[in-house]
């Protein structure tokens, strides 16, 4: 009889211990759920983040913004806030719009340090132009622009007369990928304050070409006075139209 009650007495704590085991487990997991919905603040990209911009600048410029979602969709490492600290950090690569800002995204680089994307199977080539002949502060990344050069014709060519020059296109329909430049190193007569003395007037134009089309413009760098102007939809330069002094008035 003893053992009987014993053997109830055990199976009654050992059911109470699954019950009360079952109440904490379903407690817990409701727990769980909640701390899965409940919302948390992470920053998604609203347009593209080039590569080099400070998290402070994209958060201004509206490049991105605080959004709220589930705790259980939050990715690894998301960027949840943007403060002094971090709004210093600059994006190691572009962040397409619609992404997940995540904090491994931004870093520190050396000043002035700012990657440019060259096509794939093309070379990027800079240009220095003055103001003009980069059409003014009109020309920016993503233009297309036709590249002109004013050279001294050899002396066997047809058209060639003594110290006449002559003008044709010599690219039609070129890609800017970067307008400007910024020196790694400190500009060269600074002053103790550590400014620079005002720039000269005009800048550097990087535009990307297939290579065999970047030898013909390196070779009109080298050799001749180069001119761009901005192309307008369905632009089309008469590649064999040459302007020298003896034909600049002719019809």
């Amino acid at each position: 009889m003893g053992r009987r009650v014993m053997a109830v007495m055990a199976a009654i704590v050992v059911g109470l211990i699954g019950v009360v085991a079952v109440l904490f487990y379903a407690k817990g997991a409701d727990t769980r759920a909640v701390e899965d919905q409940r919302p948390q603040t992470v920053f998604v990209a609203q347009a593209l983040v080039p590569s080099g911009t400070t998290a402070a600048e994209a958060v201004a410029k509206g490049l991105m913004a605080p959004t709220q979602i589930a705790a259980k969709g939050v990715p690894a490492g998301a960027l949840s806030k943007v403060d002094k600290a971090t709004g210093k950090l600059v994006a190691l690569s572009d962040i397409a719009p619609g992404d997940f800002v995540v904090a491994s995204r931004f870093g520190t680089t050396p000043t002035g340090e700012k990657a440019i994307a060259v096509p794939d199977g093309q070379v990027a080539i800079s240009v220095a132009l003055g103001d003009s002949a980069r059409v003014g502060t009109f020309v920016t990344p993503g233009s297309r622009v036709v590249i002109y050069d004013t050279y001294i014709p050899s002396a066997t060519s047809k058209t060639s007369s003594s110290g006449s020059k002559e003008t044709r296109v010599l690219l039609d329909d070129v890609l800017v990928i970067a307008v400007g430049s910024t020196s790694l190193t400190p500009v060269a007569g600074a002053d103790a304050g550590g400014q620079a003395p005002p720039a000269a007037t005009g800048g550097l134009v990087t535009v990307a070409l297939p290579p065999a089309t970047a030898a013909k413009l390196v070779h009109g760098i080298q050799t001749g006075t180069l001119y761009a102007g901005l192309r307008g939809t369905d632009t089309k330069a008469n590649l064999s139209q040459i302007v020298s002094d003896s034909t600049l008035f002719t019809k």
